[in-house]
């Protein structure tokens, strides 16, 4: 009886969200791709907007 209540009480635990995103390397291998990209494109178009207007 006691290996039963043990087993239902770690079903019904739930696992933290960053230890879910750490555990999951297709996730952790986007977002490794995704961030920089994001960036980059972020500071491009800022350096596009900031240029003076040719004469």
């Amino acid at each position: 009886m006691n290996e039963t209540t043990s087993q239902t009480d770690e079903k019904k635990e739930r696992i933290p969200a960053m230890q879910s995103l750490i555990d999951n390397p297709f996730l952790l291998l986007f977002i490794g791709i995704a961030m920089p990209t994001v960036f980059y494109l972020i500071w491009g178009i800022m350096e596009i907007v900031t240029l003076p207007v040719a004469p």
